[in-house]
């Protein structure tokens, strides 16, 4: 596949980056303990069609450019029944209270190519706990792990994936791209900006050849959002009262 420039850019990724400090969790926001941890671990290892396999895990976003988990071997695969998208509404970590940001997660209906990881086969619990501890905050769990059957060059897999959960209040519903660009072209926090992470989505994907047509949209409408606050002097939103 013929790669394409981005039009979003690290030089857009810096005029809207700013250093915040990490707000803590949130009022009201209830954390998993070690017990939580343990209990989704047991059960869905409990559901494995083949304890013998390694334990693989299907990555869509940040996972792809920042897995921050050992792997011994990657490649394309395709998850039907889920697609990416911004609907996960982020108070902290790339958006703060103020100016609540949007991250990915794995919503119902359509497909979605990503990627596979085979993890080492030693201890699969400890191998599944650093993936849960990474990817679950609260309780009840907004991205909620489970089995998802992924197609891969060498047939049907079994692999870990993380979907939103639609009773959260954090769930935002379908949003429309210019409205997900505006949020994304202004929103930071203490991990970064939401400009930041589609950057490295998007680029991630691309150096293994897959392309998402929604995605590949929605980078350039955050580049031209953030060039236009850049000519306006326009960029941080009224506080969020919502």
């Amino acid at each position: 596949m013929a790669r394409h420039a981005l039009s979003l850019t690290p030089a857009h990724v810096a005029r809207v980056h700013r250093d915040l400090a990490d707000p803590g969790p949130l009022p009201g926001m209830m954390l998993l303990d070690d017990a939580d941890y343990a209990a989704l671990g047991r059960d869905l290892l409990a559901q494995r069609e083949d304890p013998d396999a390694p334990l693989r895990l299907f990555a869509y976003g940040s996972l792809i450019w920042k897995p921050e988990i050992a792997h011994e071997r990657e490649r394309p695969a395709l998850a039907r029944g889920w697609h990416r998208s911004f609907c996960l509404k982020m108070r902290r970590f790339r958006g703060s209270p103020d100016q609540p940001g949007l991250m990915m997660a794995l919503d119902l209906g359509g497909q979605c190519k990503g990627v596979l990881f085979d993890l080492p086969k030693d201890d699969p619990a400890l191998q599944l706990g650093r993936i849960l501890r990474r990817e679950c905050t609260t309780k009840p769990t907004v991205n909620t792990p489970r089995w998802l059957r992924v197609e891969t060059a060498g047939g049907p897999v079994q692999a870990l994936g993380f979907v939103m959960n639609r009773a959260s209040p954090q769930y935002t519903g379908r949003l429309d791209l210019p409205e997900v660009a505006k949020v994304l072209a202004r929103a930071c926090g203490h991990w970064g900006s939401g400009a930041e992470y589609l950057l490295n989505t998007v680029a991630g994907l691309q150096a293994r050849g897959i392309r998402d047509s929604r995605l590949w949209q929605l980078q350039a409408m955050v580049a031209a959002e953030i060039e236009r606050d850049a000519l306006t002097g326009a960029g941080a939103t009224p506080p969020d009262r919502g």
